[in-house]
Protein backbone atom coordinates (compact mmCIF):
# COMPACT_ATOMS: atom_id res chain seq x y z
CA UNK A 1 0.00 0.00 0.00
CA UNK A 2 1.46 3.60 -1.02
CA UNK A 3 1.32 6.27 1.18
CA UNK A 4 0.95 9.87 0.12
CA UNK A 5 2.82 13.08 1.26
CA UNK A 6 0.94 16.57 0.84
CA UNK A 7 -2.02 14.49 -1.07
CA UNK A 8 -4.72 16.50 -2.57
CA UNK A 9 -7.93 15.96 -1.95
CA UNK A 10 -10.45 17.41 -4.84
CA UNK A 11 -11.06 14.10 -6.35
CA UNK A 12 -11.91 12.90 -3.27
CA UNK A 13 -14.68 15.12 -2.10
CA UNK A 14 -17.85 15.95 -4.24
CA UNK A 15 -17.82 19.81 -3.23
CA UNK A 16 -14.65 19.79 -5.47
CA UNK A 17 -12.50 21.95 -3.02
CA UNK A 18 -8.54 22.39 -3.11
CA UNK A 19 -7.57 21.00 0.06
CA UNK A 20 -4.20 18.50 0.99
CA UNK A 21 -3.83 15.64 3.69
CA UNK A 22 -0.80 15.85 5.41
CA UNK A 23 -0.67 11.52 4.45
CA UNK A 24 -2.66 9.86 2.21
CA UNK A 25 -3.38 5.74 1.94
CA UNK A 26 -5.72 4.04 -0.22
CA UNK A 27 -7.25 1.11 2.18
CA UNK A 28 -8.31 -1.61 -0.61
CA UNK A 29 -8.38 -4.74 2.11
CA UNK A 30 -8.22 -4.90 5.81
CA UNK A 31 -4.86 -6.26 5.60
CA UNK A 32 -3.50 -3.25 4.22
CA UNK A 33 -5.18 -1.48 7.16
CA UNK A 34 -3.68 -3.67 10.10
CA UNK A 35 -0.13 -2.84 8.43
CA UNK A 36 -0.75 0.91 8.17
CA UNK A 37 -2.10 1.04 12.06
CA UNK A 38 1.11 -0.79 12.99
CA UNK A 39 3.25 2.14 11.47
CA UNK A 40 4.81 4.28 14.46
CA UNK A 41 4.51 7.49 12.19
CA UNK A 42 0.82 7.19 12.51
CA UNK A 43 0.15 6.26 16.03
CA UNK A 44 -0.13 9.97 17.73
CA UNK A 45 -1.81 11.21 14.15
CA UNK A 46 -5.12 12.67 13.61
CA UNK A 47 -7.09 10.59 11.31
CA UNK A 48 -9.84 10.85 8.86
CA UNK A 49 -11.80 8.17 7.47
CA UNK A 50 -12.67 9.02 3.41
CA UNK A 51 -15.37 7.06 1.53
CA UNK A 52 -17.32 8.91 -1.35
CA UNK A 53 -16.64 12.01 -0.26
CA UNK A 54 -20.30 13.41 -0.49
CA UNK A 55 -21.02 14.50 2.96
CA UNK A 56 -18.25 16.53 3.46
CA UNK A 57 -16.58 20.39 3.35
CA UNK A 58 -12.85 20.77 3.72
CA UNK A 59 -12.24 24.60 5.00
CA UNK A 60 -9.01 23.59 5.46
CA UNK A 61 -6.16 21.55 4.35
CA UNK A 62 -5.89 18.22 6.65
CA UNK A 63 -2.22 17.91 8.47
CA UNK A 64 -3.06 13.84 9.60
CA UNK A 65 -3.71 10.65 7.76
CA UNK A 66 -6.74 10.43 5.47
CA UNK A 67 -7.58 6.66 4.66
CA UNK A 68 -9.49 6.33 2.02
CA UNK A 69 -11.45 3.24 2.21
CA UNK A 70 -11.56 1.29 -1.23
CA UNK A 71 -12.85 -2.25 -0.36
CA UNK A 72 -15.06 -4.25 -2.19
CA UNK A 73 -17.85 -6.86 -1.87
CA UNK A 74 -21.54 -7.74 -1.69
CA UNK A 75 -22.63 -11.21 -0.15
CA UNK A 76 -25.55 -13.23 1.28
CA UNK A 77 -24.27 -14.09 5.07
CA UNK A 78 -28.05 -15.48 6.10
CA UNK A 79 -31.46 -16.30 6.15
CA UNK A 80 -34.60 -16.33 8.01
CA UNK A 81 -37.65 -17.03 5.84
CA UNK A 82 -38.26 -14.30 3.58
CA UNK A 83 -35.48 -12.46 5.38
CA UNK A 84 -32.45 -12.11 3.79
CA UNK A 85 -28.75 -10.39 5.23
CA UNK A 86 -26.70 -8.83 2.92
CA UNK A 87 -23.16 -7.63 3.69
CA UNK A 88 -21.13 -5.15 1.72
CA UNK A 89 -17.85 -3.78 2.48
CA UNK A 90 -17.33 -0.26 2.99
CA UNK A 91 -15.74 1.10 0.11
CA UNK A 92 -19.41 -0.19 -2.06
CA UNK A 93 -21.25 3.01 -3.67
CA UNK A 94 -24.23 2.65 -1.71
CA UNK A 95 -26.13 3.03 -4.99
CA UNK A 96 -24.04 -0.57 -6.46
CA UNK A 97 -25.56 -1.84 -3.12
CA UNK A 98 -29.15 -1.15 -3.89
CA UNK A 99 -29.54 -1.96 -7.69
CA UNK A 100 -27.68 -5.23 -5.90
CA UNK A 101 -30.65 -6.03 -3.79
CA UNK A 102 -33.16 -5.08 -6.22
CA UNK A 103 -31.53 -7.69 -8.75
CA UNK A 104 -32.11 -10.10 -6.15
CA UNK A 105 -35.70 -9.41 -5.70
CA UNK A 106 -34.70 -7.83 -2.16
CA UNK A 107 -36.70 -4.86 -0.79
CA UNK A 108 -35.98 -2.57 2.51
CA UNK A 109 -33.49 -0.36 0.09
CA UNK A 110 -35.72 0.95 -2.35
CA UNK A 111 -36.29 4.64 -1.16
CA UNK A 112 -32.83 5.07 -0.42
CA UNK A 113 -31.90 5.08 -4.45
CA UNK A 114 -28.86 7.01 -5.80
CA UNK A 115 -28.04 8.79 -2.81
CA UNK A 116 -24.26 9.67 -3.12
CA UNK A 117 -21.64 8.14 -0.94
CA UNK A 118 -20.43 4.56 0.10
CA UNK A 119 -21.84 2.11 2.43
CA UNK A 120 -19.30 3.15 5.12
CA UNK A 121 -20.74 6.40 6.02
CA UNK A 122 -24.07 5.03 5.74
CA UNK A 123 -24.63 4.20 9.40
CA UNK A 124 -22.55 6.67 10.53
CA UNK A 125 -24.79 9.30 8.96
CA UNK A 126 -27.88 7.36 9.28
CA UNK A 127 -28.69 8.64 6.02
CA UNK A 128 -32.43 8.52 4.92
CA UNK A 129 -34.77 9.92 2.39
CA UNK A 130 -38.78 9.50 1.44
CA UNK A 131 -39.99 8.56 4.68
CA UNK A 132 -37.02 5.37 5.32
CA UNK A 133 -33.79 5.30 6.70
CA UNK A 134 -31.03 2.93 6.86
CA UNK A 135 -31.69 2.40 10.55
CA UNK A 136 -34.46 0.34 9.47
CA UNK A 137 -32.72 -2.16 7.49
CA UNK A 138 -29.65 -2.36 9.34
CA UNK A 139 -28.28 -5.04 11.25
CA UNK A 140 -25.05 -4.91 12.49
CA UNK A 141 -22.09 -3.40 10.95
CA UNK A 142 -17.86 -4.68 12.15
CA UNK A 143 -15.96 -2.07 12.58
CA UNK A 144 -11.93 -1.66 13.64
CA UNK A 145 -10.76 0.91 16.61
CA UNK A 146 -8.13 2.87 15.08
CA UNK A 147 -6.11 3.18 18.61
CA UNK A 148 -5.76 -0.66 19.49
CA UNK A 149 -6.87 -2.25 16.25
CA UNK A 150 -9.29 -4.12 17.84
CA UNK A 151 -12.03 -5.40 15.42
CA UNK A 152 -15.85 -5.23 16.71
CA UNK A 153 -19.35 -5.77 15.88
CA UNK A 154 -21.68 -3.15 16.78
CA UNK A 155 -25.75 -3.86 17.09
CA UNK A 156 -28.35 -1.60 16.36
CA UNK A 157 -29.12 -0.60 19.67
CA UNK A 158 -25.22 0.01 20.10
CA UNK A 159 -25.08 2.52 17.02
CA UNK A 160 -27.80 4.84 19.07
CA UNK A 161 -29.17 6.03 15.73
CA UNK A 162 -31.12 9.29 15.53
CA UNK A 163 -32.16 11.83 12.61
CA UNK A 164 -28.92 11.84 10.52
CA UNK A 165 -26.88 10.61 13.75
CA UNK A 166 -25.26 7.74 15.49
CA UNK A 167 -22.65 7.02 17.61
CA UNK A 168 -19.96 7.33 14.99
CA UNK A 169 -20.51 11.25 14.89
CA UNK A 170 -20.91 11.74 18.86
CA UNK A 171 -19.29 9.59 21.55
CA UNK A 172 -16.86 7.73 18.94
CA UNK A 173 -16.31 10.14 16.60
CA UNK A 174 -12.69 9.31 14.72
CA UNK A 175 -12.14 6.46 16.55
CA UNK A 176 -13.54 3.65 14.70
CA UNK A 177 -13.18 2.76 10.67
CA UNK A 178 -15.85 0.72 9.44
CA UNK A 179 -15.02 -2.38 7.69
CA UNK A 180 -18.97 -3.65 6.44
CA UNK A 181 -22.45 -3.24 7.10
CA UNK A 182 -24.51 -5.93 7.13
CA UNK A 183 -28.41 -5.29 6.11
CA UNK A 184 -31.71 -7.36 6.90
CA UNK A 185 -34.10 -7.32 3.67
CA UNK A 186 -36.94 -8.65 2.57
CA UNK A 187 -38.80 -10.90 0.05
CA UNK A 188 -42.12 -9.40 0.68
CA UNK A 189 -41.34 -6.12 1.54
CA UNK A 190 -43.83 -3.42 2.81
CA UNK A 191 -43.48 -0.69 0.50
CA UNK A 192 -43.14 3.28 2.31
CA UNK A 193 -44.70 5.67 -0.77
CA UNK A 194 -47.00 8.11 1.31
CA UNK A 195 -43.70 10.85 1.66
CA UNK A 196 -43.02 13.19 -0.94
CA UNK A 197 -44.16 12.67 -4.35
CA UNK A 198 -43.12 9.05 -4.74
CA UNK A 199 -46.82 7.53 -5.45
CA UNK A 200 -47.27 10.30 -7.85
CA UNK A 201 -44.30 9.75 -10.18
CA UNK A 202 -45.42 5.37 -10.19
CA UNK A 203 -48.73 6.91 -11.29
CA UNK A 204 -47.25 9.39 -13.75
CA UNK A 205 -44.62 5.70 -14.79
CA UNK A 206 -48.12 3.94 -15.11
CA UNK A 207 -47.03 1.35 -12.63
CA UNK A 208 -49.49 -1.67 -12.49
CA UNK A 209 -47.67 -3.94 -9.79
CA UNK A 210 -45.62 -2.25 -7.12
CA UNK A 211 -41.96 -3.29 -6.69
CA UNK A 212 -38.26 -2.71 -5.39
CA UNK A 213 -37.59 -1.72 -8.43
CA UNK A 214 -40.81 0.71 -9.51
CA UNK A 215 -40.10 2.37 -6.61
CA UNK A 216 -36.33 2.63 -7.01
CA UNK A 217 -36.87 3.73 -10.28
CA UNK A 218 -39.31 6.75 -8.48
CA UNK A 219 -36.97 7.43 -6.36
CA UNK A 220 -34.68 8.12 -9.33
CA UNK A 221 -36.51 10.08 -11.31
CA UNK A 222 -37.36 12.81 -7.86
CA UNK A 223 -34.10 12.85 -7.20
CA UNK A 224 -32.80 13.82 -10.84
CA UNK A 225 -34.97 16.46 -11.25
CA UNK A 226 -34.41 17.76 -7.85
CA UNK A 227 -31.06 17.58 -7.14
CA UNK A 228 -28.38 18.58 -9.79
CA UNK A 229 -25.44 15.69 -10.50
CA UNK A 230 -22.26 16.19 -8.33
CA UNK A 231 -20.21 15.37 -11.57
CA UNK A 232 -21.71 18.78 -13.46
CA UNK A 233 -22.09 20.89 -10.13
CA UNK A 234 -19.90 19.90 -7.22
CA UNK A 235 -22.01 19.69 -4.18
CA UNK A 236 -23.08 17.67 -1.39
CA UNK A 237 -26.57 16.76 -1.21
CA UNK A 238 -28.79 18.29 1.54
CA UNK A 239 -26.41 20.85 3.30
CA UNK A 240 -28.86 21.18 6.26
CA UNK A 241 -30.95 19.16 8.11
CA UNK A 242 -34.46 19.34 8.23
CA UNK A 243 -35.15 21.05 11.80
CA UNK A 244 -37.22 19.79 14.63
CA UNK A 245 -39.75 21.46 16.73
CA UNK A 246 -42.29 21.64 19.01
CA UNK A 247 -46.52 21.66 18.05
CA UNK A 248 -46.60 24.84 19.67
CA UNK A 249 -43.72 26.85 17.95
CA UNK A 250 -45.51 24.76 14.78
CA UNK A 251 -48.39 26.05 15.15
CA UNK A 252 -47.04 29.47 15.66
CA UNK A 253 -45.25 29.86 12.21
CA UNK A 254 -48.16 28.33 10.24
CA UNK A 255 -49.99 31.03 11.73
CA UNK A 256 -47.55 33.07 10.15
CA UNK A 257 -47.21 30.95 7.28
CA UNK A 258 -49.85 29.10 6.15
CA UNK A 259 -47.97 27.71 3.21
CA UNK A 260 -45.11 26.02 5.95
CA UNK A 261 -43.91 22.49 4.62
CA UNK A 262 -44.34 20.19 7.85
CA UNK A 263 -44.36 16.56 8.86
CA UNK A 264 -45.26 15.26 12.43
CA UNK A 265 -43.04 13.04 14.25
CA UNK A 266 -43.42 10.14 16.34
CA UNK A 267 -43.58 11.89 19.54
CA UNK A 268 -45.70 14.98 18.33
CA UNK A 269 -43.75 17.64 17.49
CA UNK A 270 -42.91 18.83 13.71
CA UNK A 271 -40.08 18.38 11.51
CA UNK A 272 -39.62 21.50 9.27
CA UNK A 273 -38.27 22.01 5.71
CA UNK A 274 -35.65 23.28 5.47
CA UNK A 275 -35.78 23.78 1.68
CA UNK A 276 -39.06 25.53 2.07
CA UNK A 277 -37.76 27.74 4.86
CA UNK A 278 -34.89 29.05 2.64
CA UNK A 279 -36.03 29.40 -0.28
CA UNK A 280 -38.96 31.19 1.32
CA UNK A 281 -36.41 33.76 2.45
CA UNK A 282 -35.44 34.24 -1.81
CA UNK A 283 -32.09 32.58 -1.21
CA UNK A 284 -32.97 29.59 -3.71
CA UNK A 285 -30.61 30.57 -7.05
CA UNK A 286 -28.51 32.65 -4.86
CA UNK A 287 -24.48 33.06 -5.51
CA UNK A 288 -21.77 34.55 -3.84
CA UNK A 289 -19.27 34.40 -6.32
CA UNK A 290 -18.49 30.58 -7.41
CA UNK A 291 -20.75 29.44 -3.74
CA UNK A 292 -24.64 29.21 -4.46
CA UNK A 293 -28.00 28.02 -3.95
CA UNK A 294 -28.86 25.10 -6.07
CA UNK A 295 -31.66 26.55 -8.31
CA UNK A 296 -33.62 23.62 -7.87
CA UNK A 297 -33.34 23.11 -4.24
CA UNK A 298 -32.85 25.48 -2.13
CA UNK A 299 -31.45 22.78 0.48
CA UNK A 300 -27.99 21.99 -1.64
CA UNK A 301 -25.48 24.51 -1.78
CA UNK A 302 -22.87 24.31 -4.79
CA UNK A 303 -19.89 24.72 -5.79
CA UNK A 304 -20.00 26.83 -9.42
CA UNK A 305 -16.21 26.39 -9.90
CA UNK A 306 -13.32 27.72 -7.61
CA UNK A 307 -14.98 28.22 -4.77
CA UNK A 308 -12.94 27.78 -0.88
CA UNK A 309 -14.43 25.54 1.78
CA UNK A 310 -14.73 28.61 3.46
CA UNK A 311 -16.83 30.02 0.77
CA UNK A 312 -19.36 27.49 0.92
CA UNK A 313 -19.45 27.67 4.86
CA UNK A 314 -20.23 31.34 4.83
CA UNK A 315 -23.04 31.39 2.57
CA UNK A 316 -24.49 28.29 4.95
CA UNK A 317 -23.69 30.85 8.30
CA UNK A 318 -25.48 33.59 6.61
CA UNK A 319 -28.78 31.25 5.59
CA UNK A 320 -28.53 29.76 9.22
CA UNK A 321 -28.69 33.58 10.57
CA UNK A 322 -31.11 34.60 8.13
CA UNK A 323 -33.63 31.26 9.51
CA UNK A 324 -32.89 31.91 12.86
CA UNK A 325 -33.89 35.77 12.85
CA UNK A 326 -37.03 34.66 10.71
CA UNK A 327 -38.40 31.71 12.17
CA UNK A 328 -36.77 30.98 15.28
CA UNK A 329 -35.39 27.92 13.76
CA UNK A 330 -31.58 26.65 14.53
CA UNK A 331 -30.41 24.75 11.14
CA UNK A 332 -27.70 22.47 11.65
CA UNK A 333 -25.45 21.25 8.61
CA UNK A 334 -26.25 18.07 7.57
CA UNK A 335 -22.12 18.38 5.96
CA UNK A 336 -19.58 17.32 8.30
CA UNK A 337 -17.21 20.58 8.08
CA UNK A 338 -13.63 19.38 8.16
CA UNK A 339 -11.31 22.12 9.60
CA UNK A 340 -10.79 24.80 12.31
CA UNK A 341 -14.56 25.78 11.38
CA UNK A 342 -15.76 22.28 11.53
Amino acid sequence: MEIFKNHSLKQFNTFGIEATAGCFAELQNSDDLEKLLKQEEFSGQKKLILGGGSNVLFTDDFPGLVIHINTQGISIVGENGDDVMIEAQAGVEWHKLVLHTIELGLGGLENLSLIPGNVGAAPIQNIGAYGTEQKDCFESLTAVNLASGEIKKFSKKECRFGYRDSIFKNEFKDQFLILSVTYRLSRKPVFILGYGAVASELARMQVKEINSRAVSEAVCNIRRSKLPDPVLICNAGSFFKNPVVSAAHYLRLREKYPKIVAFETDDGNYKLAAGWLIEHLGFKGLRRGDAGVCATQALVLVNYGRAAGKDILALAHEIMNAVEKAFGVSLQPEVNIIGNDG
